[in-house]
């Protein structure tokens, strides 16, 4: 059991530091703007979502603690790049979509950070291992039980 133990702690300080190593050098890029990263994520997430999210949605899509969310929202609300809308099942609850400037933006901005992201990774590695760390990576996710959702 101890080299269990010894090889998964391992590969998963491995996992960690290749992760933030690569998300250092694409926050160091001018892919962003005058957006922050995490500003970004926010656009990404309700890029995706064709009839919007509500912030309980969002949280569960984005690395954001839920300050941090709300601050995001907050800031790309204020730049009329996302809008709120009532949620018709439940008065209580927003549904938070894209403005067309949002729309605007997440594409100009995605298109560029797609691009550094590519060149990131394949300057590291062929489409077989991409292919494989990709696939590593979704079995990883599929296995993770349900109350560690990020």
């Amino acid at each position: 059991m101890a080299s269990d133990t010894g090889l998964a702690n391992a590969a998963w300080e491995a996992l960690f530091r290749a992760q933030m190593t690569i998300a250092a050098e694409l926050h160091a890029g001018d892919a962003w703007g005058d957006l922050v990263p995490s500003d970004y994520g926010v656009l990404y997430a309700l890029s995706t979502a064709r009839t919007g999210l509500r912030m309980s949605e969002l949280g569960r899509d984005i690395l954001l603690s839920q300050a941090g969310l709300s601050r995001a929202v907050s800031r790309l609300e204020a730049r009329g790049l996302i809008e709120r809308q009532p949620d018709p099942e439940d008065a209580r609850a927003s549904i938070l979509s894209l403005s067309k400037a949002g729309v605007h933006m997440q594409k100009r901005v995605g298109a560029k950070h797609g691009r550094h992201v590519a060149e990131a990774m394949t300057r590291r590695l062929g489409d077989a291992e991409l292919t494989q760390l990709r696939d590593l990576c979704e079995r990883l996710l599929a296995a993770a039980p349900p109350t560690s959702e990020v």
